[in-house]
C-alpha cells in the first residue's frame, strides 16, 4: 500500500489523528504554562523564575523516568485500543482542570497538572508504538512509522507556535483552556475508530510495582542486543535534538543577533527537516525496514552539524535582526539550511530505528522494549542539559563550538554503534551496491517463506551475488561461501557480519567441509534461511555450471523447503569474471539486475532437478 492510501486508510488513520492530536495538545499547554510562568507568573511565585523554568521541565520529563516501564507492561498485558482510549478520556479530565487553573491563576496547580500530563504521556508513549504492528503489515510498517514521526514533530511544532499565540491574546486563559480542552475532546472522540487489536497472547498479568517494572524492561532491552544498541542510537538522537533546541533562544540572541521570529524560524526548520526525513526514508527503503539508512543518517547528522559551525556568523550584528532582516543576511539561508537538512537526516537515521524495535520485539514484551527506550530517551535528554551547563558554563565554550562537538560526538558515537552490530554496516553496503552499481528487479520471491527454515538455490555469477540476494530478500538469509571469497580483503568483515558460512572442497581442507554442514545444519534447525550456490564456484564463461551434490546432503540432513533461484544481468559486471576477469573495467558502470525465484520444492528435489529449474529461470539472459 502506497503511503498516501496508508495514511487516508481505516486502520491508520484515526491512530495518526489521535497521537498528532495528543502531541499537539501537550505542546500548547507546555508552552502556554512556560510563557505565562515566565513573564505574567513571574512575581505570583516563592522562587526566582529560572528555577521555575528548570523545575518545570523536570516536572514534564520526569514520569519518563518514573513509569515508562509499567506503561509498558500495562500495554503488554491488555488491549491496546481500550487504553488508548482510556488515557484520551484521562486527558479531557486532566485539561478540564488545566483550564480552571489558567482561568482561576492557580499556578501550582498547573505545575502539578504538567506532572500529570507527562504522567499520562509516559503512559501513552509504549503504547503508541506497540500498537503499530498490530494495526499495520510487515511492508507498511516503516511507511507507518515515517507518518507517526512526521506528525509527531509537525504537531510538536504547531503546538509550540499556538501556545505561544494564545498566551499573546485578550483573555489568554480563556483561549489556552478552550483549546486544551476541545483538542483533547477531539482527540478522544477520534479513537474510538481505532481498530480493536484485542490483547496479545500469552501476555503477562498486570500489577502495579514501577521499581520492579523499570528493572525488569531494562532487562528486557539488555537481552537482545541489536534492540539495546538500537535503543541507545534513538536515545542519542533525542540527546542531540534536545541539546539543539534547548539551545536555539540563546544561540538566535547571542550568536545570530536575532529575534524571537527567527528562534521560531529555527525550530521550523529544525522540525520541518525531521518530517521530511522521515517521509523520505518510507521513500528510499521501499516497502521493507532498511537498516542501510541509518548510516546514512548519521553522516548527515555529523557533516551538517560541522557545517552549523562555520554558517555562524563570526560578528554579532549591530541590533537584533528580525526574519526578513536575518534571511537577507550572508548567514541567514545558510543556517536555516543547516538544520532544515540536520533534521532531514535525523528522520532518516531514528525511523528505521523505531521500525526495528517494533518488528524484532517479541510481541508480549513488544510495549516494554519501546518502554525501555522512553525511559533512555528521558535519561538522555536529562544528560543533554547537564551537558550543555558543562560545555557552555564551566568550560565556556561558544554556542557554535558546542555544535561542533555535538558533530565529532555523533560521528564516534555512530562508529561505535556500527563496530559492535554490523548489521547496519552491512546493509549501508548492500543498500549503496544496489543503488549505485545495479539496480535490481525481483520477481517470485513471496515463494520464500514468511518465517520458518528453506534452503535457496542461485547461479553463482560474480563476488556480490550474496549481497544482491541479501538485499532483495526481506528475511536475514545465511549464505554459504566459497572460502576464497569468503576471505577476500575488507568484504570479508562483512561477510562475518551476516554470519556467512565458508565451505571448500572435501580434498583442500575437510575440515573447513564438514564445519560447513554442521553450521548449514545448526542454521536450518534454528529455522533461519540458508543460501547456497550448488556450482561451488563462480562462472567463468557465463553459462552455469553442474550443480554440485552437497545440496542433496544438506535437504537430506535437514528436510526444508528449497526455493530455486536465478540472477540475470550479472555477467559482464565489474565483480563477474567476463572478459579481463573480476575487479576489472569491462565499459559499463551501472547493470540491471534481475533475481527470480519460483515456487519451492520439497525435500526430496535433487541436484539435477534444481539446476534444471535455475536454467529455466535464468533463460538466456546470463
Amino acid at each position: 500500500m502506497s503511503p498516501l492510501k496508508l495514511i487516508v486508510s481505516r486502520r491508520f488513520l484515526p491512530f495518526f489523528l489521535t497521537q498528532a492530536s495528543g502531541a499537539f495538545n501537550d505542546n500548547v499547554f507546555k508552552n502556554a504554562l512556560m510563557l505565562i510562568l515566565a513573564f505574567t507568573a513571574a512575581n505570583a511565585l516563592p522562587w526566582d523564575t529560572d528555577l521555575t523554568m528548570n523545575l518545570a521541565a523536570g516536572l514534564f520529563i520526569l514520569p519518563f523516568l518514573l513509569f515508562s516501564a509499567t506503561a509498558g507492561t500495562l500495554a503488554d498485558a491488555v488491549c491496546k485500543t481500550r487504553l488508548i482510549r482510556a488515557l484520551k478520556l484521562l486527558e479531557i479530565g486532566l485539561m478540564l482542570l488545566a483550564g480552571l487553573a489558567f482561568y482561576f491563576q492557580q499556578y501550582l496547580m498547573l505545575l502539578g497538572l504538567l506532572f500529570l500530563m507527562g504522567s499520562q504521556s509516559a503512559f501513552f508513549g509504549p503504547v503508541k508504538y506497540a500498537i503499530l504492528p498490530q494495526l499495520l503489515t510487515d511492508k507498511e510498517l516503516l511507511a507507518g512509522n515515517a507518518w507517526v514521526e512526521m506528525g509527531t514533530f509537525v504537531a510538536i511544532l504547531l503546538g509550540t507556535i499556538t501556545g505561544g499565540l494564545l498566551v499573546g491574546l485578550a483573555d489568554a486563559p480563556l483561549w489556552i483552556a478552550g483549546v486544551v480542552v476541545l483538542f483533547s475532546v477531539l482527540g478522544y472522540l477520534v479513537s474510538r475508530h481505532i481498530p480493536a487489536v484485542g490483547q496479545v497472547g500469552n501476555a503477562d498479568r498486570f500489577r502495579f510495582a514501577p521499581w520492579q517494572q523499570t528493572k525488569a524492561t531494562i532487562s528486557i532491552s539488555y537481552a537482545n542486543r541489536t534492540l539495546y544498541l538500537s535503543i541507545m542510537a534513538i536515545s542519542w538522537f533525542w540527546f542531540l535534538g534536545a541539546s539543539y533546541l534547548t539551545q536555539f533562544p540563546n544561540f538566535t540572541k547571542t550568536v545570530l543577533g536575532g529575534d524571537n521570529t527567527v528562534v521560531t524560524a529555527l525550530l521550523v526548520a529544525f522540525s520541518v527537516g525531521v518530517g521530511i526525513g522521515s517521509m523520505l526514508c518510507e521513500r528510499l527503503s521501499g516497502d521493507r525496514v532498511e537498516l542501510g539508512i541509518v548510516p546514512i543518517g548519521s553522516v548527515g547528522l555529523t557533516l551538517f552539524g560541522v557545517s552549523l559551525y562555520f554558517s555562524s556568523p563570526a560578528q554579532l550584528p549591530v541590533q537584533l535582526l528580525n526574519l526578513p532582516q536575518f534571511l537577507a543576511s550572508p548567514f541567514g539561508w545558510w543556517v536555516l539550511t543547516d538544520l532544515t537538512l540536520i533534521g532531514v537526516f535525523g528522520g532518516l537515521f531514528i525511523v528505521p530505528l523505531y521500525a526495528l524495535l517494533q518488528q524484532r520485539a517479541e510481541p508480549q514484551q513488544r510495549a516494554r522494549v519501546i518502554a525501555a527506550n522512553n525511559i533512555f530517551n528521558a535519561l538522555f535528554m536529562v544528560v543533554s542539559a547537564i551537558a550543555g551547563i558543562v560545555f557552555l558554563t564551566v568550560l565556556d565554550l561558544a554556542i557554535p563550538e558546542y555544535f561542533l562537538i555535538l558533530a565529532i560526538m555523533n560521528a564516534v558515537v555512530a562508529l561505535y554503534v556500527y563496530s559492535q552490530l554490523p548489521e547496519f554496516a552491512l546493509r549501508f553496503a548492500i543498500y549503496l551496491l544496489s543503488h549505485t552499481m545495479y539496480r535490481v528487479n525481483s520477481r517470485g520471491l513471496e515463494h520464500i517463506p514468511p518465517q520458518g527454515a528453506a534452503v535457496l538455490v542461485a547461479n553463482h555469477v560474480s563476488y556480490v551475488d550474496a549481497l544482491l540476494i541479501a538485499g532483495a530478500v526481506r528475511r536475514p538469509v545465511r549464505f554459504v561461501m566459497e572460502k576464497a571469497i569468503y576471505d577476500l580483503p575488507v568484504a570479508n568483515w562483512l561477510f562475518k557480519a551476516a554470519r556467512t558460512i565458508p565451505i571448500c572442497s572435501k580434498q583442500k581442507n575437510e575440515q573447513v567441509y564438514e564445519a560447513a554442514f554442521a553450521a548449514i545444519k545448526r542454521e536450518l534447525e534454528q529455522g533461519n534461511l540458508v543460501c547456497i550456490f550448488p556450482e561451488g564456484r563462480l562462472t567463468k564463461t557465463g553459462d552455469i555450471d553442474s550443480f554440485r551434490p552437497g545440496i542433496e546432503r544438506i535437504l537430506a540432513e535437514t528436510p526444508v523447503p528449497v526455493v530455486p533461484m536465478a540472477l540475470q544481468g550479472l555477467w559482464g559486471s565489474f565483480f563477474s569474471h567476463h572478459g579481463n576477469g573480476a575487479f576489472k573495467f569491462k565499459g559499463r558502470l551501472w547493470s540491471k539486475i534481475n533475481l527470480h525465484a519460483s515456487e519451492a520444492l520439497p525435500a526430496t528435489a535433487t541436484a539435477a532437478e534444481l539446476e534444471r529449474q535455475v536454467r529455466l529461470l535464468r533463460g538466456d539472459l546470463a
